[in-house]
């Protein structure tokens, strides 16, 4: 037995129920930048600290990752999970720096800085991860980038982080039509 024998609408239903965080994945190359909601994350090694994302293989955050090299995991409070409804098309870039000279600015009105590997990272995220690519396996729809762990931070240790459940989104199953 195999996918194609079982009812998309199954498919669908039992995968939306795996507990996923939410986050914003930061990406560059060159001086084009994008962020977009994800919920296919997850650590596949403690030594050296390895953590994957799905995405898709005809994203901007694809050809970004691809050819930056690099990725952000910016994880978020679950009480603000308008960050994601705006994430899930390419967004608009503006450019600044901040007074300590560092490169900032803002995607789809949400500021940004520069991580160690110049991938953006949310100012507002509770925490955040740089990785840095280290494989890639392309599964078909998606790919799954493995990135080890270069840089981090939490902004906000006390808050529930965001999660699919705490959000109407769904994705995931099979592709529909």
């Amino acid at each position: 037995m195999s996918t194609a024998d079982l009812p998309d609408e199954l498919v669908n239903r039992v995968t939306w129920k795996i507990p996923n965080a939410l986050a914003l994945v930061g990406s560059r190359a060159g001086d084009e930048r994008n962020a977009m909601t994800t919920s296919w994350i997850t650590q596949l090694s403690m030594a050296p600290v390895i953590i994957g994302i799905g995405v898709d293989n005809t994203a901007v955050t694809h050809r970004l990752i691809s050819a930056g090299g690099s990725f952000s995991v910016n994880l978020w409070n679950a009480e603000n999970t308008r960050p994601f409804v705006k994430f899930s098309k390419p967004a608009a870039y503006e450019a600044g720096d901040d007074s300590a000279g560092r490169a900032t600015g803002k995607l789809n009105g949400w500021s940004v800085y520069e991580a160690n590997t110049g991938v953006p990272v949310f100012v507002d995220a509770a925490a955040w991860m740089d990785c840095e690519v280290r494989h890639s396996v392309d599964l078909g729809t998606h790919t799954l980038f493995m990135g080890e762990l270069v840089a981090a931070g939490i902004n906000d240790d006390e808050v529930r982080l965001a999660s699919m459940s705490d959000t109407r989104m769904k994705y995931g199953g099979v592709k529909r039509h």
